[in-house]
């Protein structure tokens, strides 16, 4: 039986079993376990969403037990404290492990460059217990800041510093931006007292980026009301803020430190060649090149590719792109039929956003990259993030990860907006709205005609009762008009086959009868001015309330609209079994179907917030929040 362990539940860890297990799974004489301390596997580049609210806890985290499940591959939670590499054995807190092939994947964790006071006092943001830690210590301070009645301390409450303007601490700022007005709304504290500091001691944030990109991100933040700090030597960091050398002191009761990583505990404790913050040298099979039945994965990889000067980043996509290739080559040596591959990999870029609406990305092929920003970088990090998650835990978590990202949402804290949050049914009711908007929209257009000709020309009102038997049973229209949701559904075809139209009562039918008398018929049997004036107004209306049903516009009222009109349909007596669909959808639509999709995402907001200016208005609270 040949033993491959699989040390670390990461990014690299987790490929590299699902790949080892797609490899052997016809194959009895092989074990494979992975082992790590948490029984899930975190989604670390997604932390900064739990420290600043944005997303709940669950989401970024998957159970292992649920990734590997039918899978040829043991989970095993335990500690590894040391490896003896001549014995071939790993030393754990609940027992010792033996192998054949060792897979080291135990990733890294902050490095605090000797700072004084860093590890002691900053917040790291590293792990599931980081981000959660970090997001109580935020509501904490605005709780506690606005019952603080020194100003000083109060200030120092409500004034956030990260430390390392990388990928992780600007999305980090970004996201605890967004996150201020929330909690400034929550705990009645007015947002110009809060302050937001980036600091770094490189010249200029996210250096792996290019210039335009950086300064689209500068700008973005400078929106969010984020003071960025460069150049700063971080000297030391205290219980009651950072000292960025001749800069002088922040004063801030939560330092959040995204400076920097280095290898794992265990990693530094290992007799291998390391280079580079405790990462393992490696040979370009992603052996170690000090034992060849270990190999390395991740972040913990120090190789630098031929013709470069710098070693692969540690980035997931560097995980995934060495996944592959450390499964294929221990089972070459399992087998012995087949060669070993090289790491050759091949980087598309990076993406980082500011907060949950802006990013930036620098994303294609080496030689030829495409810079983007707002919209698209945005589409492009949930694009990658959907396609490593399905290599992960397939449709489950990628519908999960939409879920929490999209329908879930808080605030409208989404680069959609809340146009697909799933706080209401109003996702579902826009196919409905459409619908019924261009059924009167094209109605409309169609009479429209018949008006603009002749004014006095009515084809919507009724004849006047001939005989005793109501003339809204008896008239007669062309074969289109009878399936006209808002034309005589009474009419006859060609004066002999009449379309059953729905039932009135008949005490509504008298009352009818009366007031068309009062209104709209002249003593000779003739029609009245008023009754130009209605049918005109009818078709504008069905022009207009369909127009604004498509565009989403005041889509109340443009509901309670057609609802009108149908009804008035109804009660002449002139109403097809088809004018139910057109009730009963106006009133589905009422309840703010235009938030989805619609102009009213957009107006009403707007409109609120004007209308909750004027001064009867906020007397009376006459608005709602």
């Amino acid at each position: 039986m040949k033993k491959i362990v699989v040390l670390g539940g990461g990014y690299g860890g987790v490929l590299t079993a699902k790949k080892l297990a797609k490899k052997f799974k016809k194959s009895s004489d092989v074990e494979i376990t992975l082992i790590d301390r948490k029984p899930y596997h975190t989604l670390l580049t997604e932390l900064h969403e739990v420290a600043a609210n944005r997303v709940e806890e669950d989401s970024v985290k998957i159970d292992l037990k649920k990734i590997f499940a039918g899978r040829k591959v043991n989970v095993v939670l335990d500690e590894v404290d040391t490896i003896d590499f001549e014995g071939k054995k790993l030393n754990a807190k609940n027992k010792d492990y033996d192998y054949d092939y060792l897979v080291i994947g135990t990733g890294c964790k902050p490095s605090y460059f000797g700072i004084s006071g860093a590890e002691e006092h900053a917040f790291p943001l590293w792990s599931f217990e980081d981000a959660v830690h970090l997001r109580e210590q935020i509501r904490g301070m605005f709780m506690k800041g606005v019952q603080q009645t020194d100003p000083a301390i109060r200030k120092e409450m409500l004034t956030f510093v990260v430390v390392g303007a990388g990928f992780t601490g600007i999305e980090m700022i970004g996201e605890l931006a967004e996150y201020k007005k929330e909690l400034c709304k929550e705990n009645y504290i007015d947002e110009s007292e809060v302050r937001l500091v980036v600091a770094d001691m490189a010249p200029k944030i996210l250096p792996i980026l290019p210039d335009k990109l950086i300064k689209k991100a500068e700008k973005h933040l400078g929106k969010l009301d984020v003071e960025i700090v460069t150049s700063a030597q971080i000297t030391g960091v205290t219980p009651n803020g950072v000292i960025l050398g001749e800069k002088g002191e922040i004063a801030s009761r939560t330092v959040i430190w995204t400076a920097g990583v280095e290898g794992s505990e265990l990693v530094g404790k290992l007799d291998v060649a390391q280079q580079g913050r405790k990462r393992i040298v490696t040979n370009d099979k992603l052996q170690s090149v000090d034992h060849e039945h270990v190999y390395v994965v991740g972040d913990n990889i120090f190789f630098i590719p031929e013709g470069e000067e710098r070693p692969v980043p540690q980035m997931v996509e560097n995980a995934e792109a060495a996944a592959p290739i450390v499964a294929n080559n221990i089972w070459a040596d399992v087998t012995g039929n087949n060669a070993h591959k090289k790491y050759k990999p091949t980087f598309h870029g990076c993406m980082v956003c500011i907060g949950s609406r802006y990013g930036v990305a620098n994303v294609g092929m080496p030689g030829k990259m495409f810079a983007m920003s707002g919209f698209f970088a945005m589409f492009i990090k949930h694009f990658i993030n959907c396609f490593y998650l399905v290599q992960v835990a397939g449709y489950n978590k990628v519908f999960s990860y939409c879920m929490h990202e999209f329908f879930n949402v808080k605030n409208n804290r989404s680069f959609l907006g809340g146009h697909f949050a799933k706080r209401s049914p109003n996702f579902w009711l826009f196919p409905l709205r459409i619908y019924i908007g261009y059924m009167w929209l094209s109605q409309g257009l169609e009479k429209l005609p018949k008006v603009w000709k002749n004014p006095s020309d009515i084809f919507l009102i009724p004849p006047k009762v001939v005989d005793g038997v109501t003339a809204a049973s008896q008239a007669v229209t062309d074969v289109h008009n009878t399936v006209d949701a808002s034309s005589a559904a009474s009419a006859v075809q060609g004066a002999s086959t009449a379309i059953q139209a729905l039932p009135v009562p008949e005490f509504i039918t008298k009352m009818m009868n009366w007031s068309m008398d009062l209104m709209f018929y002249t003593s000779d049997g003739g029609y009245t001015t008023l009754a130009t004036v209605f049918q005109t107004a009818m078709v504008l209306g069905e022009v207009v309330f369909g127009t604004l049903l498509i565009l989403g516009l005041f889509t109340a009222l443009s509901s309670v609209g057609t609802v009108a009109m149908g009804a008035m349909i109804w009660v002449s007596g002139m109403a097809p079994y088809e004018m139910l669909w057109y009730l009963a959808g106006g009133i589905a639509l009422i309840g703010g179907s235009g938030s989805t999709l619609g102009a009213d995402y957009y107006v009403l907001p707007r409109l609120k917030r004007i209308w909750k200016k004027i001064p009867i208005v906020k007397k009376w609270y006459i608005f709602n929040d």
